[in-house]
């Protein structure tokens, strides 16, 4: 069986959202085009860090472009997409390894997710070496979702994510660590729970 790629030239819609109370979400990348729609899981810091990369790619862009490449500085308020994921939400998998870069050709930002993948090794340079293969494998290697954005959209696409990711439970002043609606027990406080 050949390697499952879900991909998306352009889609109609590609963001980062939630399912569940903060707390309790789960996270998903969506891409939408065409009538169809594929939403891959992935963990909050992973959401959080996409977004950053994408910021920092895009200005990075501009910045070797002198400010010429199609790229805003911010996201434009046109683009702002607060609706919720399209239902209902069918993992295609679970995300392990993201990668990202800029087509200077087609001036497009491409996101790959690809889903985790277990693998043993008898040692660290054996486990690299195995990861190193699997992901270069074209024909069996692990599904993946490939988007191509434009830079306008990759920029509305990191507020987004960074939007979701900060909308979870405050965190606490002291600790950092995110508050729950009936307290949490503060390693600040040498262990007296902290009220919200």
């Amino acid at each position: 069986m050949s390697r499952q790629v879900f991909f998306y030239d352009v889609p109609d819609r590609f963001v980062a959202g939630t399912v569940g109370l903060p707390g309790r979400r789960s996270f998903y990348l969506q891409a939408t085009a065409a009538g169809r729609t594929t939403s891959v899981a992935l963990e909050k810091t992973q959401v959080a860090a996409l977004a950053e990369r994408i910021d920092e790619l895009l200005d990075e862009v501009v910045r070797r472009s002198g400010g010429n490449a199609p790229v805003p500085a911010v996201s434009p308020a046109e683009l702002t997409d607060t609706a919720p994921l399209e239902m209902p939400v069918e993992e295609e998998f679970r995300v392990g390894t993201m990668a990202l870069a800029w087509d200077g050709e087609d001036e497009r930002m491409i996101v790959e997710a690809q889903a985790l993948v277990e693998l043993e090794a008898d040692s660290e340079e054996d486990l690299a070496d195995a990861e190193e293969r699997l992901l270069q494998d074209d024909e069996n290697g692990p599904p993946m979702l490939r988007v191509r954005l434009t830079g306008t959209m990759a920029r509305a696409f990191a507020k987004r994510a960074l939007e979701v990711v900060n909308a979870g439970r405050p965190p606490c002043p002291l600790c950092s660590l995110p508050l729950d609606p009936e307290g949490h027990v503060c390693p600040r406080q040498n262990g007296y729970r902290r009220g919200a």
